[in-house]
């Protein structure tokens, strides 16, 4: 017998300590079906909202249209048209705009989550950050190759110094997580932009999660940290919270 899903959950985006906002987040839910998205533009001048504004459209017009067939390849064309749209835009502003995606799509209670850049997801199940993408960056390839402790991608000089993009026309490939689970009430996912995984510990976002009543609060609970931890140029902050009960 299936298990009907419910979907709590929760955005919130700001501008931070930047004139403008180039982050993007939006959800659509349809039954047990559901897709969730945090896009970080790049490009400065507020072209980096048209590439984020551009992801998150895409994505949310192709949940709309039709939601059918296989979910990976499915979301692997969206995710290629959103770089589609980016490179027209660009030759149409004659301006370099790219965007990161980091994207969770529920099918029928199966989760299955992709990412291209270093905005984020966690995923926390059975008490325990279960499983998290892996960022783009020169940061990270160096934490891999042992050069730098996990704890310090955040600082990193390389940090900010992208492999992949979207609005890319080589390195736009989007990394899938390899399984495919099927959701239990109690999970919960965490997407966000770097501007709020940077001043986070990875036990905080757990801690912040068993003290919550909903996805609000959990996200509250952890916006409260970056109060104190932000500079007064930190970029966009952009979270997208989800509880499935």
């Amino acid at each position: 017998m299936e298990i009907k899903l419910t979907f709590d959950v929760y955005e919130y985006t700001n501008c931070g300590g930047r004139d403008y906002n180039e982050d993007a987040t939006g959800h659509r839910v349809k039954g047990n079906n559901g897709i969730f998205l945090v896009a970080d533009g790049l490009g400065g001048h507020q072209y980096g909202e048209l590439a984020s504004a551009c992801v998150r459209d895409t994505l949310l017009q192709g949940f709309e249209s039709g939601f059918e067939g296989d979910p990976g390849e499915w979301l692997k064309e969206k995710l290629s048209a959103a770089n589609r749209n980016i490179l027209a835009l660009q030759a149409e502003k004659n301006a370099v705009l790219k965007s990161t995606a980091v994207v969770l799509t529920v099918r029928e209670g199966r989760g299955l989550w992709a990412n291209v850049g270093d905005s984020r997801l966690y995923y926390l199940h059975d008490s325990k950050i279960w499983a998290y993408t892996n960022d783009h960056s020169v940061a990270y390839k160096k934490y891999r190759a042992g050069e730098i402790p996990r704890e310090q991608l955040a600082t990193d000089e390389d940090q900010s110094c992208l492999l992949r993009s979207l609005g890319s026309e080589d390195r736009n490939e989007p990394e899938f997580y390899e399984e495919n689970p099927l959701l239990e009430p109690g999970d919960a996912f965490l997407l966000c932009s770097d501007g709020v995984w940077e001043y986070l510990q990875e036990e905080e976002i757990l801690i912040d999660l068993f003290k919550a009543n909903s996805a609000r609060q959990w996200a509250e609970f952890l916006l409260l940290r970056l109060i104190d931890r932000v500079r007064g140029d930190h970029d966009n902050l952009t979270v997208l919270a989800l509880m499935i009960r």
